[in-house]
């Protein structure tokens, strides 16, 4: 895939994988069906969902996981939060612009755009909150949280990237 192909693909993922409310109850559910995804693929990871005011309503730290995931979940909701789009997103339009994070204002120790945060938004009230996923490569992050909301939305066809 090319970089436009994969920034077209995450695009209409964060538009396809939208709710239509978001309570505590749903992070609950969404939170372990995140958590069950990755173990499914025999994977230790760190899961948050985490809302716009801060609060977090969902967390699940592995064994193999450490202080340094935290660290990385709150550059990832500083970086959704700020943009409101996946980091993903970020990191393909920053991979095609040829511009840095600093490019755009956002400095390396507040903010990532390694792939693992994706935008909590609600259908006509936009961005509430992230999903942060973290513990391995960027795109597998990614991946869990795609697979997961699109399940919890039942959502059958929703398109994949492949590895850049």
């Amino acid at each position: 895939m090319t970089v436009e192909e994969v920034v077209t693909v995450l695009a209409m993922q964060e538009e396809i994988l939208q709710f239509n409310h978001f309570t505590n109850e749903d992070a609950w559910a969404l939170g372990n069906l995140l958590v069950a995804e990755a173990k499914k693929r025999d994977l230790d990871t760190t899961v948050e969902i985490r809302l716009n005011n801060g609060h977090t309503v969902f967390k699940y730290a592995g064994n193999g996981t450490t202080l340094n995931n935290e660290i990385w979940a709150d550059k990832m909701f500083a970086s959704v939060s700020r943009m409101e789009k996946s980091t993903m997103l970020l990191y393909s339009e920053l991979k095609r612009s040829e511009e840095t994070m600093e490019d755009i204002g956002l400095g390396k120790e507040e903010y990532s755009c390694l792939g693992g945060g994706f935008p909590v938004r609600v259908e006509e009230v936009g961005v509430i909150g992230a999903i942060m996923v973290t513990n391995q490569s960027h795109f597998i992050n990614h991946d869990i949280i795609v697979k997961a909301v699109s399940r919890y939305l039942h959502v059958d066809e929703v398109p994949r990237i492949r590895a850049l």
